[in-house]
């Protein structure tokens, strides 16, 4: 009989970057305190008077708020328990997610990641890193850059990742709110100024920086590129995935919308105007990450509060739980996916047309 019978709240860890903000509204407004103190019921902490850019939700240092695994870290848990925590379908005792919120104040590098082949080939003991972007708020002057325009030559790259005049190259796009992108290895990409996004991806931060555009990092220095490895795993033929059709349905407790699948994860939006009972999954793990609103959190065993910004692991021995929102609740709910039976047949049943389905679903 499984240890982890109730969702568990983990506290996120906040990381510092060049181009991040010191104010996280709107999922974390609020939380800094002054002296970067933060709200005791362990929503993480900010450290004080820093740019913050990312705040990892599933960092292998993230601690859980309660449960059995109160006060050890994502890691140690993981470790400790493999499968008992993560599910059959995830047998190892690494976490399978990475997931983040991003806090865009300026340009981040642009980069590109290598596929699980290339990294197991050319980085041991790494995964390549498939990722994907949800837009939570963008700004007048939001921007990021998804793939190469038509015609450009690695040659032509290289001499622009070495001069910081890359941009050029690149296809330039305007975000808008709730827009998905998917971004899979060997695609060039940089996100701009103004945004306010959620980032989840193989559980890897293995990054190859082409272009930073002649900045210097935090500690005063320029960052590092990743030229030759990088031009490697470019792959030029990649077309830009976004703006991606909004697919929703009506469910008893309010609207489901299937966002994103791949077979490294996927991403759906839960929008709940009033209490709703569900069920954890007996076979893997489920994330929540709430967006709006606050109430309580219940299973058979233990129950709790969530607000705006927590995220809670749902683990395979929840079994039923209920979500009673004190106001309208938002949220998001990512996984390891079996895409037939999560994505393919509950679209199907629907009614939702195969050429609708196939445009959310990377397999």
């Amino acid at each position: 009989m499984s240890l982890f019978k109730t969702p568990m709240q983990l506290a996120p860890v906040f990381k510092p970057k060049i181009w991040g903000r010191r104010h996280l509204s709107p999922l974390f407004e609020g939380r800094e305190a002054a002296g970067g103190g933060v709200e005791p019921r362990g929503a993480g902490e900010q450290p004080p008077g820093e740019l913050i850019g990312e705040i990892w939700l599933t960092d292998e240092q993230a601690r859980f708020v309660n449960g059995p695994a109160a006060g050890m870290t994502l890691g140690e848990a993981s470790e400790k328990y493999g499968p008992e925590l993560h599910g059959q379908t995830w047998p190892g005792r690494s976490f399978p997610l990475l997931a983040k919120y991003i806090f865009t104040s300026d340009w981040l590098s642009v980069q590109v990641h290598p596929d699980d082949e290339y990294a197991a080939l050319k980085e041991p003991g790494n995964r390549g890193k498939c990722e994907m972007w949800y837009m939570l708020q963008t700004a007048s002057d939001s921007a990021f850059l998804l793939g190469l325009k038509r015609g450009v030559t690695l040659e032509q790259l290289h001499q622009a990742f070495k001069t910081g005049t890359s941009r050029s190259l690149l296809e330039e796009f305007t975000p808008t709110a709730e827009e998905a992108i998917f971004v899979p290895p060997g695609m060039v990409h940089a996100l701009g100024p103004g945004l306010v996004l959620f980032e989840v991806e193989e559980n890897s931060d293995l990054t190859y920086r082409l272009d930073d555009f002649g900045r210097l990092g935090l500690d005063g220095r320029p960052r590092p590129l990743h030229l030759e490895k990088g031009l490697e795993v470019i792959r030029r033929e990649l077309a830009p995935q976004r703006q991606l059709p909004r697919v929703e349905m009506s469910e008893d407790y309010g609207t489901r919308r299937l966002v994103l699948a791949s077979r490294f994860f996927a991403l759906e939006e839960l929008r709940l105007p009033a209490p709703a009972a569900f069920s954890g999954s007996a076979e893997r793990l489920e994330l929540l990450s709430f967006l709006e609103g606050e109430g309580q959190i219940a299973s058979q065993t233990d129950e709790g509060t969530f607000h705006r910004g927590e995220t809670w692991l749902v683990p395979p021995g929840a079994g039923h739980y209920r979500l009673m929102p004190a106001r309208a609740t938002r949220l998001l709910k990512f996984y390891v996916p079996e895409i037939e039976r999560d994505f393919r047949r509950p679209l199907a049943e629907r009614g939702i047309p195969a050429k609708l389905a196939d445009a959310i679903i990377f397999e």
